[in-house]
């Protein structure tokens, strides 16, 4: 393991220091002291495993392309920015704006996350990108979704208590959003249908929650204890009849 402090370390100084050590050839990058530096795995690519003690700041693994990072702790805003492969395990809670326009790759969070997680999220050819978040989501939680999987958990919330804010999938017109606990539609976009999962749903959710709880160390079964309801867009385009030809 190779292992950069991040102590006292401006943030271009400390993304230097990684792609140097990347360029050496190093698979396994530990960052300690990590305090707030941005950019920390943005446009890395290929295998390699970074794990940051510390709290990251903005724009962490934008653009990324195949890495794996581990946060111990939290994390802030605008992670997983236009990622196109590779995973994220956050320990603690992230902030705001998750996975905007995400290609691929999986953002696995522990806890709590911020307002618009998901927003313009995409999938690429074969690719499907992945958010999942143990805790509760603000506002707008896949906003103008147009691909991949979003799963809401609330683990530590009470059952059948709202675990999402308003505006739920608003401008929605691709993937689909799995929230565990009820979800009223009068918090969701226009343009989104809540339904009950079935059988294949439950394929999906048990392949991805099993890989979450195996990063997190959770148990499958606890989580699972509970239904999930389903959202899905029922207009392709939500907003055509705003735009002239």
């Amino acid at each position: 393991m190779f292992e950069i402090d991040a102590k006292d370390q401006y943030y271009r100084d400390l993304n230097d220091m990684v792609r140097a050590a990347v360029d050496k050839g190093e698979k396994e990058i530990s960052l300690k002291n990590v305090n707030g530096q941005y950019y920390i795995a943005t446009g890395l690519r290929g295998k390699l495993d970074l794990s940051v003690e510390g709290v990251p700041g903005n724009d962490l693994s934008a653009f990324m392309d195949g890495p794996t990072v581990t946060i111990s702790a939290n994390a802030q805003d605008n992670i997983a920015n236009t990622m196109n492969a590779g995973k994220i395990i956050i320990h603690g809670n992230a902030g705001d704006v998750l996975g905007y326009g995400m290609r691929g790759g999986k953002l696995h969070i522990r806890g709590d996350v911020g307002y618009r997680v998901g927003i313009h999220m995409k999938g690429v050819k074969r690719q499907s990108p992945t958010i999942i978040a143990g805790g509760t989501a603000g506002d707008f939680f896949g906003e103008y979704m147009a691909g991949g999987v979003l799963i809401l958990l609330g683990l530590d919330s009470p059952e059948n208590s709202s675990i999402v804010g308003d505006y739920l999938g608003t401008g929605m017109h691709g993937g689909a959003i799995y929230i565990r606990g009820p979800v009223e539609q009068k918090y969701c976009g226009a343009e989104v249908g809540v339904i009950d999962t079935d059988a294949e749903d439950k394929k999906v959710l048990e392949k991805l929650l099993k890989e979450y709880c195996a990063d997190l160390n959770l148990d499958y079964d606890s989580v699972m204890s509970r239904p999930f309801k389903k959202l899905i867009p029922v207009s392709s385009r939500p907003y055509g009849n705003l735009y002239a030809y």
